[in-house]
């Protein structure tokens, strides 16, 4: 009987695994040199608290289940919920700001398709307990710091970037009542994805006033903050909201990144906890789901029981990323192939036993080192070596069981030593 695996999932096959591995290692090391911890959680909760974030609709979107308990759980579908539970358990004793980063691998009960699966993993960054600015502009700079290491340019990606505290403000200005924000959040967060004339008229629904619709469409086109004067009066929270997203597009220039960044006020981001700067990183051609997307998120550690504080944070998913990157032909380039340090062969089958005091000796100085299981011929076992992309290959022959010598070959060049095995192995430890 075959057994599939369970749609929208994947098995990684020791090529995937590398790039699989290719990838994770790169955002770890781009959140550690940005100064940022690792953390990580349970990969179930309890359910409540998918709830009290997103509502009673994210149960359908999640896998729960009752454990023998009776408690209603739920295989995390994002890991933000547990960092606001961890924070919260130890809020007085962290130092501030709390900069942590985690990769944790997670399940969405959705309908699979390009660049979305049901299991996949996502480097999350998160800054907690830094006014707006300059953490907002730290979150999205480490976000292409990585991006730009693994070969994506400007004219590959832009992270597009605004503000919800903006959109409050413009929106309240021209006369939308604040009760109908959440609402009309996710209708303009849809507009990258829908025909205008859609747009529209799910627009019109929302907005029945026609010059209220036309200063939305207007703005949703706005791709300078200045244009923002042309629709509204300023206030104190325009203004307010205009500082920190100025702020955050100077650092961003200041640390080299102003040709990723445009001011783009139609992404909004579709969960309603985020407060402030949002944004999210396209491909220039507009093929693809988001690459990543965050913002900041002020109220939701105090959602969870603890204290208000100021948070921003990123998450990135592994599956729109790798498929960009493969079509730019940066995977091949970049994911390391397997390769052997040492491979062990035997010119005379009698000294088998050789075989096996080598290679554990040159295992236990820290290098990696491959042998035959055979013992066939020494042609094949350099054959074998070569398929395993074996960098030097040691020949144990005569000359070992004479004087102790091994014959040292490198396999790009061909060229051949022999040397004393002792001295071979004290080079390794060098």
């Amino acid at each position: 009987m075959k057994i599939p695996p369970v749609k929208g999932t994947r098995d990684f096959y020791p090529p995937e695994m590398a790039r699989r591995n290719w990838i994770i290692d790169g955002w770890k090391r781009a959140s550690l040199r940005n100064g940022f911890e690792e953390y990580d959680g349970p990969i179930f909760e309890h359910l409540t608290m998918y709830q009290v974030k997103s509502g009673q609709e994210i149960v359908e979107q999640l896998f729960s289940f009752q454990d023998r308990g009776g408690r209603e759980l739920a295989i995390r579908p994002e890991i933000t919920p547990t960092l606001a539970r961890m924070v919260n358990q130890k809020i007085s004793a962290l130092p501030k700001p709390i900069k942590w980063f985690a990769v944790p691998r997670l399940c969405r009960a959705e309908r699979p398709q390009k660049g979305r699966l049901r299991e996949f993993f996502q480097w999350n960054i998160d800054i907690i307990g830094e006014d707006p600015g300059q953490a907002d502009a730290e979150i999205i700079f480490t976000t292409l710091d990585y991006l730009r290491t693994v070969g994506l340019t400007s004219k590959d990606i832009q992270a597009k970037i605004s503000s919800r505290r903006l959109l409050a403000a413009v929106l309240t200005n021209i006369g939308i009542p604040a009760e109908r924000l959440d609402s009309l959040y996710a209708v303009l967060d849809k507009k990258p994805k829908l025909p205008p004339e859609t747009f529209d008229a799910i627009l019109g629904e929302q907005v029945p006033d026609a010059g209220q619709a036309g200063k939305i469409r207007e703005l949703m086109g706005f791709r300078s903050i200045e244009q923002i004067a042309g629709i509204t009066e300023a206030n104190e929270a325009l203004g307010q909201a205009v500082d920190e997203l100025r702020t955050a597009f100077d650092i961003l220039s200041s640390m080299g990144m102003g040709e990723y960044c445009t001011f783009d006020p139609s992404i909004v981001r579709g969960l309603a906890y985020y407060t402030g700067v949002v944004f999210e990183v396209h491909d220039i051609a507009g093929e693809l789901r988001a690459i990543c997307g965050g913002g900041r998120y002020d109220n939701l550690l105090r959602d969870f029981g603890g204290p208000p504080i100021p948070a921003t944070g990123m998450g990135m998913g592994d599956c729109v990323l790798e498929i960009l990157l493969e079509e730019r032909g940066l995977l091949e380039k970049q994911v390391p192939k397997r390769e052997i340090e040492y491979f062990v062969a035997l010119a005379d089958p009698e000294m088998a036993k050789a075989v096996y005091e080598v290679v554990a000796r040159i295992r236990s100085q820290g290098r990696s080192a491959n042998f035959s299981y055979r013992h066939g011929g020494l042609s094949k076992q350099l054959k074998e070596a070569a398929g395993q992309s074996a960098r030097m290959c040691v020949i144990i022959g005569q000359e070992y069981q004479e004087h102790r010598q091994v014959a040292i070959k490198n396999m790009a060049t061909g060229a051949q030593e022999l040397v004393d095995l002792e001295q071979f192995l004290s080079r390794l430890s060098s």
